[in-house]
């Protein structure tokens, strides 16, 4: 078992509902400590650099905008095995096709990004996606 730290971004749609401390609540009774977080807004440059990979998708340009249109709390995890467990923990991207139990299956709205949740999918990605929003000294 490694200690890895990976990304998790509550998303806009949960913002709006005043679940970000259910969210983290789940992210920790599961054994995640939080070793960095911050409440932003995106910018459209930022969105767009942060979901590059996805810039030749059809749902590129929406997917910007949901994420740029309100603010969202990035969150840098820390844990054994991170990048997977967070995976686990917040499901499917499709809320009704995420198993029970999963924050995407509990506060999902839909696919088309109001999914509750983003979380780095790989060391590489984890590790790009947290240098675009924290400094060094702001993870502890």
């Amino acid at each position: 078992m490694s200690i890895e730290r990976t990304l998790s971004i509550i998303k806009p749609d949960v913002i709006k509902k005043n679940q970000i401390g259910e969210i983290i609540n789940v992210l920790e009774k599961k054994g995640l400590k939080i070793v960095g977080m911050k409440m932003v807004r995106l910018t459209p440059q930022l969105a767009e650099t942060f979901y590059q990979e996805h810039n030749t998708k059809p749902f590129f340009k929406g997917m910007t905008e949901f994420m740029s249109n309100s603010p969202v709390v990035v969150i840098c995890l820390e844990g054994e095995n991170a990048i997977k467990l967070n995976r686990e923990i917040m499901g499917a991207t499709d809320p009704q096709e995420a198993k029970v139990g999963t924050i995407r299956r509990t506060y999902g709205e839909s696919i088309d990004n109001a999914n509750a949740v983003h979380g780095s999918d790989s060391p590489q990605a984890a590790a790009r996606e947290i240098k675009l929003f924290f400094q060094e000294e702001e993870i502890f």
